[in-house]
């Protein structure tokens, strides 16, 4: 026993550094089947960590095994990159196609993809600084906390000590600031209020306002030189004590967080880590055509083409190549197929992995294996309540049937269906719980067809409700 607790709170290994058989392991704790694509992304994820050890004259000409996953919607493509990602702890971007179409009048530009991802980067490298900070931060806001709640004494002649003799007054502030200090820690002062001076925020700039996007400078920031020449105004504000514990502890991550090596640490995650999505690439592929959206279509593929291939992209951090991005694509392709894409870009998606569509049985397995599972997040709602929510096994094969049905008599959502179903099945009780005082509630074969026998049997509401 004693060794399974010992083992338990191990962090796992950067995801990398994982042989694929594991990394799939993962995987296989939050998402169901799949097995192809999961290897498929645990070899691509293991190939980065084996360019790192390639001798540095071939490093730079080991390019990424970027993926295109192929299946109907609602099957694990998303999550599949997603819980990835998270795994990893390397900076991860969504991004749908169909929002890069028609640049200059309703899409964006392709490489503000890149720029988001640093933006991620940022974000996550500061908050694993702050994080590793917090014990410091919180002593030194406490610190100013107790100064707050008892000033330093006014400094005067004979306020030192005389010789060895010990100062009476001293003593006794230092006697009342330990009695603050404990009360403090028990939150015996949480209803006190103190008056805390605010530094003004650094709030980036309004969108109306930002140079276009890949015309800034990134050695200059128009926000940064603005804030630079206008005043700083500090503010006073009345808080309660753990309100100002929480600004203080703010203001002083801020003083302790290099900036500076927070953005070269994640400019280099970006490039070498970095994973990005792109979604719904099946909505920019099509027959070539010289009028309508097709122009645009291709003029995305033609635009995402230098990105995924390798290029240096402009953010306001800092110069950034894209040659080593992992970029995992992903698409229905019901009315086009891959082989629409430009063969340039098809050349930059060497792995094409095809997901299955989702069987009866793996609607069951989806409800009670994965760690988050749709039931056990249903169990944790009514368990606030103070009530216990059981689903049996029949109880859970019924669900899966009827979403099995529905996907099949209306439109195919996959595993999005189980969350329309459970929410029609829940809504009752989720409603009258606080009502109902403590009890259990069990979910059995019988009583989940009687709560969607009235949706399940007329067309009308299962089209609009399931």
């Amino acid at each position: 026993m004693a060794d399974t607790e010992s083992k338990t709170p191990d962090p796992l290994p950067w995801l990398e550094e994982m042989p694929p058989r594991q990394i799939v392991g993962e995987l296989d704790r939050y998402i169901v089947g799949q097995s192809a694509a999961k290897r498929a992304v645990a070899i691509a994820i293991r190939n980065r960590w084996r360019r790192m050890q390639a001798p540095e004259n071939i490093r730079d000409e080991i390019t990424p095994y970027n993926i295109i996953m192929i299946g109907p919607t609602g099957v694990g493509k998303t999550e599949v990159a997603r819980r990835l990602a998270r795994l990893a702890g390397a900076p991860f971007l969504k991004v749908e196609a169909s929002k890069f179409t028609e640049v200059g009048y309703v899409g964006r530009d392709v490489e503000s993809m890149i720029r988001e991802l640093v933006d991620v980067a940022i974000t996550m490298v500061r908050t694993e600084r702050e994080d590793d900070l917090w014990p410091q931060a919180e002593e030194k806001a406490e610190a100013r906390l107790l100064d707050l709640l008892l000033p330093a004494a006014p400094a005067g002649p004979g306020a030192k000590g005389q010789g060895s003799e010990e100062d009476p007054e001293a003593a006794r502030r230092e006697k009342a600031r330990a009695k603050l200090q404990k009360d403090l820690k028990e939150g015996k002062l949480d209803d006190r209020e103190v008056e805390v001076e605010l530094s003004p925020q650094n709030f980036p700039m309004p969108e109306w306002n930002q140079p276009p996007e890949g015309s800034q400078d990134p050695g200059f920031s128009m926000g940064e030189w603005l804030q630079g020449i206008i005043p700083k105004q500090k503010k006073r504000r009345t808080v309660k004590i753990p309100d100002a514990r929480r600004i203080l502890v703010d203001e002083e991550l801020r003083r302790m967080v290099d900036m500076d090596d927070v953005v070269n640490e994640a400019l280099d995650r970006s490039e070498n880590h970095g994973i990005v999505f792109v979604d719904e690439i099946d909505k920019i592929a099509g027959e070539r055509s010289t009028t309508g959206p097709d122009i645009s279509r291709e003029g995305v593929q033609r635009d995402l083409l230098p990105i995924v291939e390798g290029s240096t992209v402009q953010t306001r951090y800092g110069y950034i190549r894209t040659d080593h991005i992992l970029f995992i694509a992903a698409g229905a392709f019901h009315v086009s197929k891959p082989s629409d894409l430009i063969p340039e870009l098809q050349g930059r998606f060497p792995i094409r992995v095809e997901l299955t569509p989702l069987t009866e049985e793996d609607f069951v397995r989806i409800m009670t294996e994965p760690e988050s599972a749709l039931t056990k997040q249903y169990q944790a709602l009514v368990a606030a309540e103070g009530s216990t929510l059981e689903f049996t096994a029949d109880g859970v094969k019924e669900i899966a049937r009827v979403a099995f049905v529905a996907n099949d008599k209306m439109e195919n959502i996959g595993a999005r269906r189980l969350h329309t179903v459970m929410s029609t099945l829940m809504e009752e009780i989720l409603f009258e719980l606080p009502e109902g005082g403590k009890r259990t509630i069990t979910l059995d074969a019988a009583a989940v067809t009687e709560k969607l026998k009235s949706v399940v049997e007329n067309d009308d509401l299962r089209r609009y409700i399931l």
